[in-house]
């Protein structure tokens, strides 16, 4: 028992002052935001963070103890701009002079993977697996367009749009890409090809023509990725290890880096008990992850009132000298994100700056909110814009005919069947749905240009639905600068006053007892936290993102969390 315990803090002690190889796993991806709620806390325990990485990475830099860095980078689970997050933070660690392997049994394994293999020309060397692949097939975004099913079953989709690239109802009125969609599509695709074909061309010694050339030529086997200087070894996870302990040392240790991230933040807890204790001011960081709905956040969505009540909790706290707004939503309820624009807008107008950092998306209501903002940054892949708004229902009439059904009602106003999928829409209820079309795409595109300091005219150019590589976005003054959380917090941190290692808080801090007590008022500190979603949250989401029109928009299978929302089905890969 004596040695074993000798033993054990023999181990202990190594790894507190001996030589460390930090490893990270990221095969189960990586999560942005904290836990909505304590059940979605318990089932994300083991889940990394990854604030947590960017932050342990930083440290490591200039901690003399760490020797390498080795990472499996997984299969392609994470976004686009997360990925660029996680390069830019390799490369910073990369210029400390320290080791990077990146290793994989297969890059995509019948599938594209494109993703984890860009993530690896962040590193000094790429490990495969000798019966791996390397699933480089380009970039692709594809669609399916259902209506000839629909037209088969007798159901005709009624739709309306503001504008032309604004296509999320296309897959149910369409058979193919539209002419502005395919323009859209062609150009995101574009541009992703671009940020791949540049990084493959900076890592691995090629010209840009010819990593293009070679993302149009794969998949290849190992063999012929080590043949073409894809990558730099062949071999297994041992081999990987021996070859990493070979070059930082024997006596070097393992150690998770989200360990090591942890056990660096326990060593400074006193200090930062101490800095609250005396009022030390911070950052606060508010994440808005998820579809936006009405009411409280929670596990099927970010919900305006939680969010609102974060923002005006900020205002109060005079500790917090400015906020970054973490945007990760494709959007959804109108009325929801205009509830978020304006605790944004009030934010700002009493000099608290308001920083929006853009994850892999925000789009439509996502961009809403990260539209009054005083600097929005973004990556180059975030998918970003879709400035426009959609509304429609299903028309059953035929099918109904077909299959012996008939429809009775009694109405008291002209009005009162408007969304029932019994009839189509009439020349007086097309009046009133482009009535309300406009309204809400001339308040977005007005609040754009608002926040964006840009004409309306230009707004509208650039706006009419269209969905922007984040690239793109800034090259269109849409968004001010490419980067990540990392460069959002010190834009932040300058912006407030503050010092360049000033804390960083996700904010508000609400323990267990405030996500279950009662708040005492809207703008008290426990009113932002989540709620525990009710088995019926869908369904709320429909009624809540839609209003009197959320049956036809759950029989038409368009997104639950309103007009606001980003078309179709966006996956880079």
């Amino acid at each position: 028992m004596a040695d074993a315990l000798a033993g054990q803090f023999a181990r202990l002690q190594k790894l507190r002052t001996g030589p460390l190889i930090l490893e990270l796993d990221l095969t189960d991806g990586l999560a942005d935001a904290p836990p909505a709620d304590p059940v979605s806390a318990v089932l994300s325990m083991r889940r990394t963070r990854l604030a947590d990485i960017l932050e342990g990475l930083r440290r490591a830099r200039t901690d003399d103890r760490v020797r390498a860095l080795v990472v499996k980078v997984g299969s392609g689970q994470i976004g686009l701009a997360k990925i660029q997050e996680l390069r830019d933070a390799v490369a910073g660690f990369r210029e400390s002079g320290k080791l990077t392997v990146a290793w994989t049994e297969s890059f995509g394994e019948f599938v594209r993977g494109n993703l984890p293999y860009y993530l690896a020309t962040a590193f000094d060397q790429i490990w495969l697996q000798r019966t791996g692949t390397l699933g480089l097939t380009g970039v692709a975004v594809e669609q399916i367009f259902v209506r000839g099913a629909l037209e088969k079953a007798g159901v005709d989709f009624q739709s309306g749009k503001r504008h032309e690239y604004k296509s999320a109802a296309d897959q149910l009125t369409e058979t193919g890409f539209t002419g502005p969609a395919r323009e859209a599509a062609e150009r995101l695709a574009e541009s992703i090809t671009e940020q791949l074909a540049g990084a493959i061309a900076t890592s691995r010694g090629k010209t840009v023509s010819e990593a293009r050339e070679l993302l149009g030529r794969g998949p290849f086997l190992a063999q012929q990725a080590l043949d073409l200087g894809l990558v730099d070894a062949l071999g297994y996870r041992d081999e990987v290890y021996d070859q990493v302990r070979k070059e930082a040392g024997a006596d070097s240790s393992l150690l998770y880096l989200q360990r090591y991230q942890r056990t660096q933040s326990l060593a400074g807890l006193g200090r930062r008990l101490r800095g609250q204790a005396q009022g030390e001011e911070y950052v606060g960081v508010i994440h808005v992850h998820g579809p936006i709905r009405q009411g409280r956040s929670g596990r099927s969505g970010v919900g305006s009132d939680t969010v609102a009540a974060a923002l005006r909790a900020a205002e109060a706290d005079r500790k917090v000298r400015a906020v970054v707004l973490r945007v990760d939503s494709p959007g959804g309820s109108a009325t929801a994100s205009d509830v978020i624009w304006r605790e944004v807008l009030l934010l700002r107008g009493r000099s608290t700056p308001v920083i929006v950092s853009m994850g892999d998306v925000a789009a439509s209501g996502g961009y809403f909110v990260a539209a009054p903002a005083d600097v929005i940054v973004t990556q180059p892949g975030t998918l970003t814009g879709s400035i426009g708004v959609i509304m429609g229902k299903p028309v059953l009439r035929d099918l109904f005919e077909r299959s012996g059904v008939s429809v009775d009602s009694v109405a008291e106003n002209s009005n009162a069947l408007m969304f029932s999928p019994s009839h189509p829409f009439s020349d007086d209820e097309w009046a009133r749905i482009n009535e309300w079309l406009d309204a809400i795409y001339d308040d977005f595109t007005e609040k754009v240009a608002t926040g964006r300091q840009m004409s309306l005219s230009r707004v509208r150019e650039l706006a009419r639905g269209r969905v922007w590589s984040g690239a793109d976005a800034v090259a269109h003054g849409l968004a001010d600068e490419t980067g990540g959380l990392s460069d959002a917090i010190a834009i932040a941190r300058k912006r407030g006053g503050l010092p360049e290692d000033s804390p960083v808080r996700v904010y508000p801090r609400l323990g267990p007892l405030d996500q279950l007590r009662p708040a005492e008022s809207s703008e008290s500190r426990p009113a932002a936290a989540a709620a525990i979603d009710p088995a019926g949250a869908l369904l709320s989401a429909f009624t809540e993102g839609w209003g009197p029109a959320w049956q036809f928009a759950a029989r038409a299978g368009l997104p639950p969390y309103g007009p606001l929302m980003l078309p179709g089905v966006w996956r880079i890969s």
